[in-house]
This record gives structure tokens, C-alpha cells and sequence, in this order.
């Protein structure tokens, strides 16, 4: 048996480390998210979504650059997420089918339900679900000094 998956140590002191075990010291340590811009591979959704999720990850600490291609996923499946769920508002959950009008469930419910899955799971990583967030603890950043550098 494999156990639970191990948190990130960055989770584990917001959370407040409440196993008490020692803390990692030889775990890899990705610099920062430098950039903030979306990749241009995600629709205008897409790169709204990034715009609003990557200032809260970033507030809290835990974005790195590695994490670049699970937020680009996390935005993407958002994105596929509000376009499956306009087209079923558009056409309805259930279509008719032109030979014998039988009912069928429109291809949407499982593209968003699909997309819906995908980022459920990438926001529990992050730490962004109701019972995820519950563990955290953040703390407030540290304001600094404009003035803390020139001395």
C-alpha cells in the first residue's frame, strides 16, 4: 500500500504542519512564478481565468514555475468547462435525434463534466477547494519597506 500522497511542504506550513513530522529539507525548491502573463495557447476564457486564479495562488505563496503547466491546464479545462455549459444552456441537456426523435444527452454534459473533473482535481492540489482551504493557513505576506533595499 502506498499511503496517502505527500503534500507539498509549502501546504504543510500554511496548513501549519499538523502531522508535527519534520519538515523536508532536501526537497526541490522552483523559483517563484516569474512571468504572469497567460500562455498564448489558451482561449480569451482561458487567459481570464489565469488572470484571476494566479494573483490569489501567488498571494499565497505557492506558485512556482513548475506549476505553470497545471495552472495552463486548470485554465484550459475551465475554459472548456464555460463553453460546454453555455452550448448545453443553448440547446439543452437532452437532444432529439432526427431518426425517430429518440432523447438522447447532449455530448456537452460529458465534455463539461469532463472538464469539471480535471479541475477539481488541479484545485485540490493547490489548495483552492472548500475542504482543501480548510487546512491552510496562510499568513499575510510580509509588507516590506520601499526603503528596506536602499539600506
Amino acid at each position: 500500500m502506498r499511503g496517502r500522497k505527500p503534500q507539498p511542504t509549502a501546504l504543510r506550513i500554511l496548513r501549519g504542519n499538523p502531522g508535527r513530522r519534520p519538515l523536508p529539507t532536501d526537497e526541490p525548491a522552483p523559483p517563484s512564478l516569474i512571468s504572469a502573463e497567460p500562455p498564448e495557447m489558451l482561449t480569451s476564457d482561458g487567459q481570464a481565468e489565469w488572470r484571476r486564479i494566479v494573483p490569489i495562488l501567488r498571494g499565497l505563496g505557492i506558485l512556482t514555475e513548475s506549476d505553470r503547466a497545471a495552472i495552463t491546464a486548470y485554465c484550459d479545462a475551465w475554459a472548456t468547462w464555460k463553453d460546454a455549459t453555455a452550448k448545453i444552456r443553448q440547446f439543452g441537456m437532452v437532444l432529439k435525434t432526427k431518426e425517430g426523435q429518440v432523447p438522447v444527452v447532449s455530448p456537452y454534459v460529458k465534455i463539461a463534466r469532463d472538464a469539471l473533473t480535471s479541475m477539481k482535481a488541479l484545485l485540490i492540489e493547490f489548495g483552492m477547494t472548500p475542504s482543501s482551504r480548510v487546512r491552510v493557513h496562510a499568513q499575510p505576506a510580509a509588507k516590506t519597506s520601499k526603503w528596506a533595499d536602499a539600506l
